[in-house]
């Protein structure tokens, strides 16, 4: 099937088939509205590669997912699926880079044209990528914030307020001593920006109480790490009765050790989780948590990266306002004697 049988099934030239697909001339209601009911009819599909020559563009959004060993894959994998969802709204293809390409992959993607625009996951505080980006010349966007932000396009979820929103929840049920377990160690070493900044207002907001210096345990996303770091709470900070938690893979475990040792939850410790809502709901006990927005993440990043395609990436920060969900795993602290 070709252009030509199209425009002969709507009685139109070549040419008009091809500025409705491009959208380069304006064309009448009728006659675009005949055009677009022939390729439904016909299934007609254009040559990607045809088209990337006529436009010199690729219709391809580069996407690079973290795969590591310390990222819990099923979150990196929400915001990959909501990416390519998003994309195909706009008839754009995702091709998909991993974290370990580094600078060395984005240069190649744009070296060979693969792409029109480049969406970079976790980002670091001194992301060594940043320079690159600026150097290429495709539109960027970056789901995360570093340190240096000047001329980018940042959206996020607000991780700092994220971690002030968990302690003003647990000191209003009458919390004060606090704890904080959180993403492996590599990744408070690499400096990862949602971590870092979700620790900074976790402790900014805790410190503010009053209290005993809130303890901070990174955790692996084992089942086997979560017990040990609750073995290290229960024995190091037993005076903790309020905890949030940011580690998917840690929660549910990490809180089946704290029962198991004898402790219920929420009424000898109350707990916060920071990540996926799912997670969160299906624990048991349903943990009260701060949603992780990917979709709506992945919708923003999308939209700047194909906005950026006619006429410049619009630089700047957006940071979505973190909401938590009241569920069954916070209440008062239990009455000392």
């Amino acid at each position: 099937m070709s252009i030509a049988d199209v425009a002969r099934h709507a009685g139109v030239s070549p040419s008009t088939v091809s500025y409705v697909l491009s959208g380069k001339r304006s064309i009448s209601a009728d006659t675009r509205r005949r055009v677009l009911e022939s390729i439904r009819v016909l299934g007609y599909r254009p040559h990607a590669g045809a088209r990337a020559l006529a436009s010199s563009r690729s219709n391809t959004l580069a996407l690079v997912v973290p795969l590591r060993s310390d990222v819990h894959v099923p979150v990196a994998m929400r915001f990959a699926v909501s990416v390519v969802t998003r994309a195909r709204d706009h008839d754009h293809d995702v091709l998909l880079l991993t974290q370990a390409e580094g600078a060395d992959g984005l240069r190649r993607v744009a070296g060979s044209s693969m792409a029109d625009a480049i969406i970079v996951m976790d980002v670091e505080i001194d992301d060594a990528r940043i320079p690159v980006l600026r150097e290429l010349g495709l539109p960027a966007v970056l789901i995360g914030v570093p340190a240096d932000t000047d001329g980018l396009a940042c959206v996020d979820l607000d991780f700092t307020e994220a971690g002030r929103l968990c302690v003003r929840h647990l000191a209003g049920l009458g919390h004060r001593d606090l704890a904080f377990v959180g993403e492996p160690p590599a990744v408070y070493e690499r400096r990862t920006g949602f971590a870092e900044r979700t620790l900074a207002g976790f402790r900014e907001a805790a410190r503010a109480l009053g209290g005993p210096e809130p303890a901070v345990l990174p955790c692996e996303q084992t089942r086997a790490a979560a017990e040990r770091a609750a073995a290290e709470l229960l024995r190091e900070h037993p005076g903790t009765t309020g905890l949030v938690v940011q580690n998917e893979a840690a929660a549910e475990p990490l809180v089946a050790a704290v029962r198991a040792a004898g402790l219920s939850v929420p009424g000898d410790l109350s707990v916060v989780a920071i990540g996926a809502d799912d997670v969160a709901a299906s624990a048991t006990p349903a943990l009260s948590s701060v949603g992780l927005p990917a979709e709506e993440l992945a919708e923003r990043a999308v939209e700047l990266a194909v906005r950026g395609l006619d006429g410049g990436t619009p630089a700047g920060v957006t940071l979505l306002p973190p909401t938590l969900v009241d569920r069954s795993s916070t209440a008062p602290p239990p009455r000392r004697a």
